[in-house]
């Protein structure tokens, strides 16, 4: 499910760009994939809103039926404001100050401690009154990217599981209701047997934590962003988890719920960047296409050295040819080198796509450049979900003292 070129151009025209544009049906249709792959089991998924937290687009999954996943408190605000339930919101805390666990806490959702420190003192504040969990590192290397794996040896996510006695003796000594596990492994993750992976490593701790309620296996699902590309099997993945707690009852006696934070996986195809061809430059063998964006808006190709596909959605019958497609930002700002692309003319049309997950996210107004609209496409209608940037908007949080 995809929207057409028709309906890019369309929005383009009326929005001007650039401009994130998100499909609902698609993110309905990858939640949909998840919950029929693990129909029939005990399975929780919670949207892991760090990939996009537009008000409207947690709405969206609350409609859905989803939970939502959290990495800090402002975002576990928003979802309380998005109309989630307490009881719906799940916040992993990362090297965070006790402080926003605290309130976190008083909020009332479910949370994730990834610290012998934060759970020390949380244990000494609260005691056995309030269940928690405890993120742990597997130390099991995954992921498409060094910088998106977050369970490996050296990274710095979860209690290693090497500190094990440490955590048992800070959970007697203060007597915490130990509600989950937690492990994720990092992100782009296509074999299925990294998850059973983490499984087999939480079945030998499961039986160390007497109050158990749910295993958290994170999420990291691998999505396409060209021909050819892999994914993540769901239905072999759903599969393979029902087979695995079938053979590895909890010893104590108790049923566990298992849940997922599934992210870019639900976000990331339904979203595209549109941008507009300022200027054509050739050097040499080289022919430059300058758009108007940059890693201001979407930074993925330049951090992460990510592919996304792009159309030229004006032209789209026109010759092929190689291009190098840049941003107006001034240090280098590619995003993608060798391209083949419709014959590109300045004032066209250019989209990218696989834009949903960490693309408005993660921009900024680097260069003094005004962050773009984002769009929402729901039942073929097109909604203004986010105003572009104006000038006030670099200005609304500076102090004047000169």
């Amino acid at each position: 499910m995809a929207l057409s070129n028709q309906q890019l151009n369309a929005i383009a025209e009326q929005f001007g760009t650039p401009v994130y544009v998100y499909h609902a049906e698609k993110m309905a249709e990858q939640y949909n994939n998840l919950t029929t792959a693990f129909a029939g089991q005990d399975v929780k998924i919670f949207y892991a809103c760090k990939a996009l937290t537009n008000i409207n687009v947690l709405k969206h999954f609350k409609q859905l039926g989803s939970n939502i996943d959290c990495s800090s408190i402002n975002e576990v605000k928003l979802a309380l404001h998005a109309g989630f339930e307490p009881d719906r919101v799940l916040y992993t805390s990362n090297g965070i100050a006790f402080s926003e666990i605290e309130e976190a806490q008083s909020l009332g959702v479910h949370i994730n401690i990834d610290s012998l420190s934060n759970l020390k003192k949380f244990g000494e504040k609260y005691g056995h009154s309030y269940p928690v969990g405890v993120r742990l590192r597997p130390n099991i290397m995954a992921g498409g990217n060094l910088k998106i794996s977050t369970g490996h040896d050296k990274s710095k996510f979860g209690i290693p599981i090497d500190q094990m006695d440490e955590l048992l003796a800070i959970i007697k000594e203060t007597n915490l209701f130990i509600q989950g596990l937690h492990i994720h492994t990092g992100s782009e993750i296509k074999d299925v047997e990294v998850f059973i992976k983490g499984i087999e490593v939480l079945f030998d701790i499961i039986p160390l934590f007497n109050e158990l309620e749910f295993i958290d296996l994170g999420g990291g699902f691998k999505v396409p962003y060209k021909k050819g590309d892999h994914q993540t099997d769901i239905q072999q993945l759903a599969a393979a988890v029902g087979e695995a707690f079938a053979n590895h009852p909890n010893p104590n006696g108790k049923h566990l719920q298992v849940w997922f934070e599934p992210g870019k996986y639900l976000v990331s195809g339904a979203g595209y960047l549109i941008t507009q061809v300022n200027v054509l430059k050739q050097s040499g063998t080289i022919n430059f296409v300058s758009v108007n964006s940059g890693f201001n808006h979407l930074i993925r190709p330049m951090f992460y050295d990510a592919y996304h596909q792009i159309t030229n959605i004006s032209n789209t019958e026109g010759e092929e040819q190689h291009y190098a497609v840049v941003g107006n930002i001034c240090e280098t700002d590619t995003f993608a080198w060798d391209r083949k692309l419709h014959e590109v003319r300045e004032g066209d049309y250019l989209v990218f796509a696989n834009a949903g997950a960490y693309g408005f996210e993660m921009s900024s107004n680097f260069n003094s450049r005004y962050k773009p609209a984002e769009v929402l496409v729901k039942d073929g209608e097109y909604h203004l979900i986010r105003r572009r940037d104006v000038f006030e908007n670099l200005l609304r949080n500076q102090v004047v003292v000169l």
